[in-house]
């Protein structure tokens, strides 16, 4: 298993292009949604990848930890809450021609103690689920948040040139 190289992403154009049987991720993320009375709870990033963009709290995994452990800390340190109850619910591997890869894991929970805070990393926002704010939102997130917030499983692959998606490919 390999990380792509910056020079071999830079000349990738499309999904196929990438051999994901060698595929190997930079690092591990996760996204933790919460979900109350048809509303989800989003964040604006105040720094980071994504900063200025409106996504669900996450975050890198820190050595050791599990993907439901980080997801929980992370939205811990961003809005001071805590999920009580948070379900896997899919995955997501992303390639960016600058060489950056992530592995992703979603997480949906819909009972949390705590109230949203905002802190120096997010800014707390909810939306009705019927309208969520995708022109705000990373390109990709069309095509899988509606998925995660009805808990129905999910994996994906997708690819991007800084934040612009190139391409990509969903489970069926």
């Amino acid at each position: 298993m390999a990380i792509i190289s910056a020079q071999q992403a830079a000349k990738l154009k499309r999904i196929v292009d990438i051999d994901w049987n060698c595929w190997q991720p930079c690092e591990q993320a996760t996204l933790l949604f919460v979900l109350q009375q048809e509303k989800v709870l989003l964040i604006r990033k105040k720094r980071g990848l994504g900063k200025g963009k409106i996504n669900a709290a996450g975050g890198r995994l820190e050595p050791g930890e599990t993907p439901i452990d980080c997801a929980v800390r992370e939205v811990q340190e961003e809005l001071c809450i805590t999920v009580l109850d948070p379900k896997y619910v899919g995955e997501i591997d992303f390639q960016f021609t600058d060489g950056y890869s992530f592995h992703l894991s979603v997480f949906l929970g819909t009972s949390f103690v705590g109230v949203p805070t905002e802190t120096e990393e997010a800014i707390p926002m909810w939306f009705p689920v019927s309208d969520l704010p995708f022109d705000e939102m990373w390109a990709d997130d069309i095509y899988w948040v509606d998925k995660a917030l009805r808990a129905e499983k999910f994996y994906g692959r997708f690819l991007f040139e800084q934040d612009r998606l190139l391409d990509f490919w969903m489970k069926p």
